[in-house]
């Protein structure tokens, strides 16, 4: 099996206030991590500026440029900030994602993952929030669908928190299935189950606080499998999350490493079924740098593993 591993060193550039979580040190824990794993690297091309059109509209991306500090850093909201580098790391990590999807469409690789910050999944349409300014994995299906004709991509989110600006991103596109798994109550407050896109292409399963790896398991295999045969995507998008991890110290779910590995293990299982193996990975969050890079590291080994 080959992986794709794309990122840049510009996604380093990408400065936050002292001991926010959002940190240069998740990426430099992440790829230390991935080190010792046989994967293609490559170097994360910036997106095309049609490919971010297709989701946030010009005047949001008018109103970031107008944002970007000469130095030091800006406060876009209580949580999210912006330096000189901040705008070129996230326009890294959509291209990243996006030539991702380019590459497994290809044949090039059998799947990748694109290790990059700013994160994406809390972006919405015209909103930087949630320590995201542009939504990658939403600007991955929209290419996969529009630039390469798919009929049915499917996103699957795992990280602690809803993904808020996927949904806002993805709400109206039919083509789309995103589901979210995600620890509720807590923040941004979105993703009850009644929320369910425009063509019921929405799935939101809430987790509630203290519960385990073995909850999850059952969620999935009882709600979000089944869901996944049903649509039959083509291309599978992972938003990877690892703040679900007990250790994390902005949410309260208790999985481990090896929960991870298990539910990377069984969406490739399942997209080997369904579209020919055919997984790109994004990273989203994970606070604890510990945790963060033994989890993606277990991630990103499955990967490697996956059909082989």
């Amino acid at each position: 099996m080959t992986t794709a591993l794309l990122t840049h060193a510009d996604c380093l550039d990408h400065h936050t206030p002292r001991r926010h979580p959002e940190q240069v040190a998740r990426l430099e824990h992440v790829l230390h991590a991935l080190e010792p794993l046989d994967l293609k690297r490559v170097t994360a091309p910036l997106a095309a500026e049609d490919d971010v059109l297709r989701v946030h509209p010009a005047s949001y991306l008018a109103e970031l440029r107008a944002a970007l500090p000469e130095e030091g850093i800006a406060k876009l909201d209580a949580d999210t900030f912006i330096s000189a580098g901040s705008l070129t790391a996230a326009y890294r990590g959509a291209g990243a994602a996006v030539r991702a999807v380019d590459m497994v469409l290809a044949g090039e690789v059998d799947n990748a993952f694109a290790a990059c910050r700013p994160p994406g999944h809390h972006a919405e349409r015209a909103t930087p929030m949630g320590f995201c300014l542009l939504g990658n994995a939403a600007i991955a299906a929209k290419h996969a669908l529009d630039h390469h004709g798919l009929s049915r991509v499917a996103v699957v989110d795992f990280d602690v928190h809803h993904g808020n600006g996927t949904q806002d991103l993805l709400w109206d596109e039919a083509r789309a299935l995103f589901v979210s798994s995600h620890q509720s109550p807590l923040w941004p407050g979105s993703g009850s189950p009644d929320e369910r896109g425009a063509h019921g292409n929405v799935v939101n399963l809430p987790l509630p606080p203290d519960s385990d790896g073995a909850h999850m398991r059952a969620v999935y295999e009882t709600q979000v499998f089944p869901r996944l045969r049903a649509f039959a995507p083509e291309l599978l998008i992972v938003s990877a999350g690892f703040d679900a991890h007990a250790d994390d110290p902005l949410a309260q779910l208790e999985w481990k490493t090896a929960d991870f590995d298990w539910l990377t293990r069984q969406l490739c299982d399942l997209a080997d079924e369904l579209c020919g193996g055919r997984v790109v990975s994004t990273l989203e969050g994970g606070y604890d740098l510990s945790a963060l890079a033994a989890s993606a590291a277990a991630h990103v080994r499955v990967l490697t593993e996956a059909g082989a």
